[in-house]
């Protein structure tokens, strides 16, 4: 007896203006410059105020009031209606500000009980594959999510999805980790191999459960419902109903982005009215219930081990990997320039220009970057508000150096607390090396730890950096402190213990240490 368990993917971006630093000098005329107005001049509000109010009118509002209708009508049958929502906290945020009526039809959806809200990242990001140490991000995006989910709708979820059904064995462990019971991702054949994904699994490394989506089935209403050339059109409740009531296994997972109601499909597709009739169609089968997933996970025990190594990531988009959005130079460079970014927007603590930097991560973003052919391009297409690639590619990278401008002015504006709580990414690190031995497996990744090793390294070792300058060097190009890089380029001048005594003492007066 399959459960049925449908899985609603509720996101709109932040998209990206053109002619930014118009905007910008056309914001600062009026007054200071703040974090809240560079972020009204990166992104195209008219834009997104206008995508919001369409989808609200075409999908949100009408698809949300029938699910809610069918809820209410089969409320006290034994078997009753159930869904799951999956809603980006960039979505929330929009919709509050120009669709407020869609968050009351969530909220009256959690007031059913029978209604599951996921977890993802707030913003809807890709920043598991960032290559952040212990995947800090992720769990801070995850985390947010989760508080906005209890302050929104008043539920705390169980269940959780990374971006785009994105997945590996160690998201599943970060999620794990979180408290999680239940991580949704694809049913991806090399992955599933002879299995079916119908059936619950565990995931690779940890206890956590996973839910693999039906993709077929899914893809029948996500993106074949208006092929009229499809053979199987048009697809109708009673027809759908009877394929599900056909499939095997014990959970049947049917996951599409809720813009399938009303946006991708219009209204007049007939779309809306094989959303009305489903439920009843399906429950018209003794064999099938409708579920969420945490019930699911509770109800059957795990077949067999989900496994997926980090170096073969999927998700549930074009070639069911990370190609949609790391596929090609430029969307690895754009996110280069965003892990280049990221510690130093941790470090000043400044919670705009981390929001900024956040705001940047948007999966679309990289999404429109894509370079792809054939069918899977012409969905790239549909979705972006740019004209190419490129042009995508350009406006992201417009928009990095807007916000590396304003970290650069925030270093300069309190230095010293900066320099206090920076530390550098592996690859920025000061590496001490000898000139006949190479690296002594010493590194520094912050000011206060080459103070402490500069003092223990030889005099041979410090003599071969101090020659080079590499000191002076590391702290103007990696701290972008001139005057600190000034005073150790004098020190480098000395012979070694005198410079090594130096450089520590100019660092430690510099920090107050």
């Amino acid at each position: 007896m399959p459960d049925v368990v449908f899985v609603f993917e509720v996101h709109q971006p932040y998209r990206l203006a053109r002619n930014v630093y118009q905007r910008l000098v056309e914001r600062a005329l009026r007054g200071e410059l703040t974090p809240r107005d560079v972020e009204e001049a990166l992104f195209d509000q008219p834009l997104n105020k206008l995508v919001m109010e369409r989808a609200a009118a075409k999908c949100y509002v009408p698809a949300t009031q029938i699910v809610l209708e069918n809820i209410n009508r089969y409320k006290d049958w034994d078997r009753k209606f159930k869904v799951t929502y999956s809603v980006s906290g960039v979505f929330v945020e929009q919709a509050k500000r120009w669709a407020p009526q869609v968050i009351e039809l969530f909220r009256k959806l959690a007031e059913t009980g029978l209604v599951e809200f996921a977890s993802q990242t707030y913003y809807h990001s890709m920043v598991a594959f960032l290559g952040v140490p212990e995947y800090r991000e992720l769990v801070e995006q995850v985390t947010e999510h989760r508080k906005l989910m209890e302050e929104v709708v008043g539920y705390r979820p169980t269940s959780v999805e990374n971006t785009e059904f994105s997945y590996n064995n160690d998201i599943a462990a970060v999620f794990a980790g979180l408290g999680y019971k239940v991580v949704l991702t694809e049913g991806v054949d090399r992955v599933l191999g002879w299995r079916s994904p119908n059936y619950v699994y565990k995931a690779y490394g940890s206890e956590i459960r996973v839910l693999t989506r039906n993709y077929r089935l899914s893809d029948d209403v996500g993106f074949r419902f208006s092929d009229r050339n499809w053979d199987q059109y048009p697809l109708t409740a009673d027809k759908y109903s009877a394929w599900l009531a056909a499939t095997p296994g014990d959970v049947i997972m049917i996951a599409v982005d809720y813009e399938t109601f009303g946006e991708h499909h219009w209204p007049e597709s007939g779309i809306h009215e094989f959303l009305r009739w489903l439920p009843g169609e399906v429950l018209k089968y003794s064999n099938l219930s409708f579920s969420t997933p945490s019930e699911v996970v509770d109800k059957y025990p795990a077949r067999d081990v989900f496994d997926v190594p980090p170096w073969s990531s999927i998700s549930w988009a074009d070639e069911r990997d990370l190609s949609a959005w790391l596929g090609n130079s430029m969307q690895q460079a754009s996110m280069k320039a965003l892990y280049d970014l990221y510690y130093y927007v941790v470090a000043l603590d400044e919670p705009g220009l981390r929001r900024l930097w956040k705001l940047l991560t948007i999966s679309d973003h990289l999404y429109y970057q894509a370079t792809k052919f054939g069918s899977i391009g012409e969905v790239h297409a549909y979705f972006s508000p740019y004209k190419n690639a490129p042009d995508a590619y350009a406006l992201f990278m417009e928009a990095v150096g807007v916000l590396s401008v304003l970290v650069a002015d925030s270093i300069a504006r309190n230095p010293r607390g900066f320099a206090r709580r920076f530390k550098t990414p592996p690859e920025k690190a000061f590496y001490f090396y000898s000139p006949l031995e190479g690296f002594i497996g010493l590194r520094a990744s912050s000011l206060l730890e080459l103070a402490d090793q500069v003092r223990a390294v030889p005099d041979d070792i410090v003599l071969f950096h101090a020659r080079r300058g590499d000191f002076s060097s590391w702290v103007r190009n990696v701290f972008m402190l001139g005057d600190l890089a000034d005073r150790i380029s004098e020190a480098e001048k000395r012979e070694p213990r005198e410079a090594k005594e130096l450089i520590a003492r100019y660092v430690r007066e510099y920090l107050g240490a």
